[in-house]
């Protein structure tokens, strides 16, 4: 009986498990034109099995900076305080490297309902220029925290810009509703890539290059 109970309660997971339809709906901010040419990369990347009590979202950045300087900052695991406005300072180990299972160790300002996170480096691809991680513990409500970054550069009429795709899924909280969870991780994840906007510009504007020399101090 307890056998046959367990079947069912699987069955029923996996018919209340979907697949994000992020390639179906444009971010805000993004043309018609752009989500055409970056679709591929939203099926390959920020695509999510997603079950009840959990909520996705994807978000786009346009950065009028070059790729490889955007690619840079967002790619320093290691120093999130960089361009994530909530973060205090950031810790790793004195062996670190930039490789997937290295973890870190945020603190978070006051103010915010979290206080630290401990984090798990997924996905470092420097030839795609894809990066994710993982929320593997600290004192926070974004539990099962899983995010992934993508930059794009982007050519028209002998013009390039750069676009930052960043998505996430993550549990929604007992209590709280799948809007509320969604609409707090947006504001969070918009407010860090539009200062990923500002630094990077003033990077490019600076004459920085790709911009390694100023984020590896």
């Amino acid at each position: 009986m307890e056998k046959g109970e367990t079947s069912m309660e699987k069955e029923q997971q996996q018919t209340e498990e979907t697949v994000t339809a992020h390639h179906l709906t444009i971010p805000p901010s993004l043309t018609q034109d752009e989500f055409d040419e970056l679709k591929p990369s939203i099926t390959e990347f920020h695509s999510y099995r997603v079950n009840t009590g959990k909520c996705s979202s994807i978000l786009a950045q346009r950065v009028h900076a070059p790729p490889d300087t955007v690619w840079s900052v967002v790619r320093r695991f290691d120093k999130p305080q960089t361009y994530k406005h909530f973060i205090k300072n950031c810790t790793v180990k004195e062996d670190f490297r930039m490789t997937a299972g290295e973890t870190r160790d945020v603190n978070i300002i006051s103010g915010l309902p979290a206080a630290t996170s401990t984090e798990r480096l997924d996905l470092m691809d420097d030839d795609r220029y894809v990066t994710g991680f993982t929320i593997t513990g600290g004192e926070h409500r974004l539990r099962n925290y899983r995010s992934v970054t993508t930059v794009h550069g982007v050519k028209r009429d002998g013009r390039i810009w750069t676009v930052v795709l960043e998505s996430y899924v993550v549990d929604v909280p007992e209590g709280n509703s799948e809007e509320d969870t969604r609409l707090f991780a947006d504001t969070v994840v918009r407010l860090n890539l539009e200062k990923l906007a500002s630094v990077t510009e003033g990077i490019a504007r600076e004459g920085g290059g790709d911009g390694k020399s100023q984020v590896k101090m």
